[in-house]
């Protein structure tokens, strides 16, 4: 099929252009409480195909481009009618010109993972019975629950002589968990994993149940005030974002970052933990076919690349590196027991926890956290956290504890002083 299209495209004079072929194989599992409702297995193959149509504007290079689907059920014709189409929307888009990835024939490259020892099947079989280990209370479950499990090859040829293959397995899905006493209170989890992380899916469903305990008991507001917050798993994943984000190739030549590599960008006072960040590589090529490796962005709160594809890493005169989505940062100083010997508010669940990566505000609507006083530990639910990581991450304090999940592995957790918190007036 890569043949053909490149054949058309030939035809048509489109001499720029990137294909990606996907062929996916993936069991779908729907369960209702620890019931199988629906199994299905699908396979789909499809073709991205992005043309480029380079030409000049006011004396200047420019190039376009446009994204179109091909599947192989379509006839040649309509094939041509696609990438025509797509062209045509190309001349339209004026970018500055830059280059696309050159390259060569390479080597099938194999996934790295367990999954790629073993059957679609048993790689399903060995994640349901981890999602389930720790579901055995009355009072809190899982109510439902969706388990995907798929095997990707890719092949991505371009018309610079790139052409690169490999495959990658990966797990996703989404459970609820319900507790129905003391008052019926219902949570929503999500997880993926390109490799057998099993452990780490047993500890989610685990605190997610806890969690959802918990949720049910809350039932007052945290007072309004400055607080000493913890923040642990996904949502100091969340905050790591911050600095992935301002580095990136993109944000940088378009000025919405002021980063520069060797930026002090943790501050020029850490009094807290310095940041080690690590751009981890889940895939051997990026869509572009950038070869991807691991990569260290910053080092003691150092600034020490830029990170993006080749479209901006062209205007900045950077190797392009590809876009990553997974990092790895070193664990920090303290255990959870010492981040939590004076008075703290730990939430561990809000609605919609977000890092503004141009402001550096972060914050969210708290769904469940827990107040310790100085006395005793209290469920708490309602209010809102509104912080700037620019006032507070010279004097952040991280865990020894370690956490994991497909896109982030790393402390679990992260102290910050005097964050704002919207609650109640006066304590209930």
């Amino acid at each position: 099929m890569i043949e053909q299209i490149k054949t058309v495209l030939a035809q048509l004079g489109i001499k720029e252009y990137r294909i990606m072929e996907s062929v996916q194989a993936s069991i779908e599992c729907f369960f209702v409480r620890k019931k199988l409702d629906l199994k299905r297995r699908t396979d789909l193959t499809d073709y991205d195909v992005v043309v480029f149509c380079p030409h000049e504007q006011d004396g200047k290079k420019k190039l376009g481009s446009s994204a179109v689907i091909i599947h192989p059920e379509m006839d040649t014709e309509e094939i041509r009618q696609s990438l025509q189409k797509a062209y045509h929307a190309a001349a339209l888009v004026s970018n500055e010109y830059y280059e696309l990835n050159a390259g060569k024939r390479e080597e099938f490259v194999r996934a790295d993972s367990q999954f790629a020892g073993q059957s679609l099947e048993e790689s399903t079989r060995q994640i349901v019975e981890a999602l389930y280990e720790a579901d055995n209370a009355e009072k809190v479950f899982i109510n439902s629950a969706e388990v995907f499990t798929t095997r990707t090859v890719r092949r991505i040829v371009n018309s610079r002589g790139v052409d690169v293959s490999y495959e990658t397995y990966l797990v996703s899905g989404e459970y609820v968990v319900q507790c129905v006493e003391p008052q019926d209170v219902e949570t929503y989890h999500h997880f993926s994993y390109h490799d057998a992380k099993l452990d780490a899916l047993r500890q989610d469903v685990a605190e997610a149940l806890a969690m959802t305990q918990s949720r049910a008991e809350a039932e007052r507001a945290p007072r309004a005030g400055k607080y000493t917050i913890l923040l642990s798993g996904k949502n100091l994943q969340e905050i790591m974002q911050y600095y992935c984000g301002r580095s990136g190739a993109g944000v940088v030549y378009q000025k919405y970052s002021n980063y520069q590599i060797g930026d002090q960008v943790q501050g020029d006072a850490i009094q807290g933990d310095a940041l080690t960040i690590y751009m981890k590589a889940k895939e051997p090529y990026s869509d572009e076919g950038i070869a991807m490796k691991d990569r260290l962005l910053m080092e003691n709160g150092t600034l020490k690349m830029f990170h993006g594809g080749c479209r901006y890493s062209y205007y900045l005169g950077i190797e392009p590196t590809g876009n990553y989505t997974s990092i790895s940062v070193p664990v920090g100083s303290r255990t959870m027991e010492e981040l939590k010997a004076s008075p703290y508010l730990h939430i561990v669940s809000f609605s919609d926890f977000q890092m503004d990566i141009m402001s550096g505000h972060f914050g969210g609507e708290i769904r469940l956290a827990f107040l310790y006083d100085g006395e005793k530990v209290t469920p708490v639910t309602g209010g809102s956290v509104n912080g700037s990581i620019l006032a507070v991450q010279a004097n952040m304090l991280f865990s020894k504890e370690r956490y994991q999940n497909d896109e982030y592995e790393g402390p679990y957790a992260v102290r910050i002083e005097g964050v704002d918190v919207a609650g109640t007036d006066q304590d209930q």
